[in-house]
């Protein structure tokens, strides 16, 4: 896996919160943690263009900044669920907010995103 070389930006919370949640799925993730869906099974058919490999990524990334906990039970075979901590449950509310005003502004945003890969 890449590992930087030096630190990154930390001097303001946009960078702070860019370092943790970069990540094209990292935030549904953590929406999907919250609704209920904790089996990685489960979160790989709610996200199916994800690849298993980049959501373990993501979700081992989402564990090491202290966000979800990783639960394995001692069954065969190891039987996996993923839980917001208390910490992953302060973001709720922002991405919350963040998917209303998505919701809000849909027609706008979908056509900016088609008309920019139009453009090649």
């Amino acid at each position: 896996m890449y590992e930087r070389k030096t630190l990154p930006n930390l001097h303001c919370g946009l960078d702070l919160i860019g370092e943790i949640l970069y990540g094209k799925w990292k935030i549904r993730l953590l929406w999907f943690i919250n609704e209920g869906y904790r089996r990685p099974s489960e979160l790989q058919r709610k996200i199916p263009d994800a690849s298993r490999r980049v959501l373990n990524m993501q979700l081992n990334e989402l564990e090491q900044h202290e966000l979800v906990s990783k639960i394995i039970h001692p069954v065969v075979p190891p039987k996996v669920e993923y839980h917001l901590t208390d910490f992953g449950m302060t973001l709720i509310p922002v991405i919350s907010a963040l998917g209303h005003w998505g919701d809000e502004h849909e027609e706008r945003l979908r056509a900016l995103i088609i008309k920019s890969h139009g453009k090649t």
